[in-house]
């Protein structure tokens, strides 16, 4: 048989001391559904006792310890840990870990705002107003925070979906903010690495692209949390903690009228009429549980994943700008390098003629008796000796022009040089 839930006792004293080798007490924020909050400071195991959660569940919460984003639904007790904000959630209050943050001043604010709101007025929340009309079946009548307003067919949220609802947009929008931001820094400095490489460009880009990481990451963690709890219909309908605890409450009166309309009757009769009975519990029990309503819970997660997985294609769109950039960068750095590969060889082409040319120079300057090194006896024949020194020097510089150009043409024919 099921275990009973409980709501939370607000009468619960704080603890004033711990005997050594107890748990370490921490300061907790209560926010009740009606009444004022207070700062009360709890052990690991009265937190456990109050909402009957297990330890490996509270570990989600510790600030010491580094978890991803959570919804655990639990028999008693919600657990959220959604981008710093952590929260113990039950039927009647919400128990937040007290300590000096902005981001959890921020959300307390929202919570404080949300829950002062009145049940009949519409929310203005973008997951809220998507909900809208819904549905939901079963004993309204009986069940807190269920009933049907006065205004139409818009349904009072239970306690446990507001808070809810207040920290998923409190997430979502702290994470669409700094993805805002992002992408008004990754834009330009994107631009202005594609028209200029430089080293503080490079820095900058490389800055943008390790928060874009770290960011998509946390983003894709909400979004695969989400989209779980949206597969799993059983881990929505437990999520129902008012629900449960008006149909337990109900459930617990039922048997109660049946054993006092029976108990003066036969002793044989009596069983037979307790077996039909429970047999009819069980099934009323079965219809609820097996297949649960979860119309409500469904369009509020589900509003909240549309508006995550848009951060996330914003954040895709970034990083598939900074691949493009990366490429276009990489394709000039290519084009840079051909140049340079270019010039190397046509300076080794060059120094190939020059050394041809100083090898006709030095086998001139050998000491080797010729027609041109002897001393022009006439000027007839000093006249014929200088044309024969320009017609050699004229010859070596052509043949190392022609050379250096027959280099170059079969340098570009075979596509080396572009």
């Amino acid at each position: 048989m099921e275990r009973r839930a409980q709501p939370v006792s607000a009468a619960v004293a704080p603890v004033t001391g711990r005997r050594k080798g107890a748990a370490a007490s921490r300061k907790w924020m209560v926010v009740p559904a009606v009444g004022e909050e207070r700062r009360v400071e709890f052990g690991k195991h009265q937190i456990m006792k109050m909402t009957g959660l297990p330890g490996r569940d509270l570990r989600v919460l510790d600030p010491v310890l580094s978890y991803p984003s959570t919804i655990l639904g639990r028999d008693r007790a919600i657990v959220v840990r959604l981008q710093g904000v952590k929260a113990i959630i039950t039927a009647t209050e919400v128990l937040v870990p007290d300590h000096d943050d902005v981001l959890l001043a921020s959300f307390l604010l929202d919570l404080r705002s949300r829950l002062s709101l009145p049940d009949a007025a519409p929310s203005t929340n973008p997951a809220a107003a998507d909900r809208g009309n819904g549905t939901e079946q079963g004993d309204q009548g009986s069940v807190p925070g269920l009933a049907i307003s006065g205004a139409g067919n818009a349904k009072i949220p239970p306690f446990e979906f507001k808070v809810l609802e207040v920290c998923l947009e409190h997430a979502c929008k702290d994470l669409e903010s700094q993805t805002r931001s992002l992408e008004k820094e990754a834009y330009p400095a994107l631009d202005k690495l594609g028209s200029k490489v430089s080293t503080l460009n490079l820095d900058h880009v490389r800055n943008l692209k390790s928060r874009m990481v770290d960011l998509s990451g946390r983003v894709q963690k909400i979004r695969d949390e989400l989209e779980h709890l949206l597969d799993d219909d059983m881990d929505m309908s437990e999520m129902y903690l008012t629900r449960k605890l008006s149909f337990q409450g109900l459930s617990g009166s039922l048997s109660r009228a049946d054993s006092n309309k029976y108990a003066s009757v036969d002793h044989d009769d009596d069983r037979e009429e307790e077996d039909h009975d429970d047999e009819t519990e069980s099934g009323r029990e079965s219809s609820v549980y097996v297949k649960p309503d979860i119309e409500e819970l469904e369009m509020l997660l589900e509003a909240y994943f549309v508006q995550i997985d848009g951060t996330l294609n914003t954040l895709y769109h970034i990083r598939e700008y900074a691949d493009d950039t990366e490429d276009y960068i990489n394709i000039m750095l290519d084009e840079k390098q051909n140049q340079l590969l270019q010039m190397g060889v046509m300076l080794t082409t060059a120094t190939v003629v020059v050394t041809a040319g100083i090898v006709v120079v030095s086998l001139f300057g050998m000491n080797i008796h010729i027609d041109l090194m002897k001393d022009p006896e006439t000027p007839e024949m000093a006249r014929m000796s200088n044309m024969h020194f320009w017609e050699t020097t004229f010859g070596t510089v052509a043949g190392c022009i022609a050379i250096y150009l027959l280099a170059i043409y079969a340098g570009r024919k075979s596509k080396i040089l572009q």
